[in-house]
């Protein structure tokens, strides 16, 4: 499937890390998300219930990393996937969770994970 919606750069503030002090203070991470599914219908029919609404889908991406606080972007990411995948004409999806104020004592414009997954 090569056919795609691409939908970059949703900033939430939320609370994930392994530290106690992120855990404490919401940081900024922004999200990146790729579908995969069939576009041919709505390029025939022009109409929004034929395809994946990403407006339905910032929001949604938007309330699971704002939601509930893990240690871990990997599990960030990975419920992110979950919840893109529950739309039955997504065939797979590319999640990215971007982290630019990561806790490293090294000098970075950003850490992220990115994460592949397909029904």
């Amino acid at each position: 499937m090569t056919d795609r919606i691409d939908l970059r750069g949703v900033e939430v503030y939320a609370k994930h890390g392994v530290l106690e002090s992120e855990q404490e203070r919401a940081q900024v991470f922004r999200i990146d998300v790729t579908v995969f599914l069939d576009l041919s219908r709505p390029g025939e029919t022009d109409e929004l219930t034929d395809t994946f609404d990403y407006g339905v889908m910032a929001n949604e991406v938007r309330d699971v990393v704002g939601g509930e606080s893990h240690a871990l972007i990997e599990k960030v990411a990975s419920r992110v996937a979950e919840t893109v995948l529950a739309h039955p004409e997504v065939k797979r999806t590319q999640v990215t969770i971007h982290k630019p104020e990561a806790p490293i004592d090294a000098a970075v414009d950003d850490v992220s994970v990115t994460i592949d997954r397909s029904r």
